[in-house]
């Protein structure tokens, strides 16, 4: 368990982006997003899991892949798909986040 990242068969790493467009199965403004992302985030540590780790999958939702990717690797993050749908910690807790907070919906729509 001593990578960062999950790796190719060749040996690559994987670079962390944002996950393919999705929609949801409800069309929702950009404030309920975010009302559904604070949610999400204020209750992931009691899903288990190290406070610190969730704090460090936050920061790297929320950047740019580029960062997302330092982020992770400084916190010694294992992630699954190159996504950040699913990653484990060095001590093997699995931590799961949705995409709603990776990205935003191809249904989104603006307030009036």
């Amino acid at each position: 368990m001593g990578c960062v990242v999950s790796s190719k068969s060749k040996g690559e790493v994987k670079k962390i982006r944002k996950p393919k467009p999705w929609k949801l199965p409800q069309v929702i403004t950009q404030s309920q997003l975010m009302q559904m992302r604070e949610e999400f985030w204020d209750t992931a540590p009691h899903y288990g899991g190290r406070t610190e780790i969730w704090e460090a999958l936050r920061a790297a939702a929320e950047a740019d892949p580029d960062l997302a990717q330092t982020i992770v690797e400084s916190a010694g993050v294992i992630v699954q798909g190159a996504d950040l749908s699913i990653c484990y910690d060095e001590r093997g807790a699995k931590y799961e986040l949705p995409k709603y907070v990776l990205s935003d919906p191809t249904n989104l729509i603006q307030a009036r």
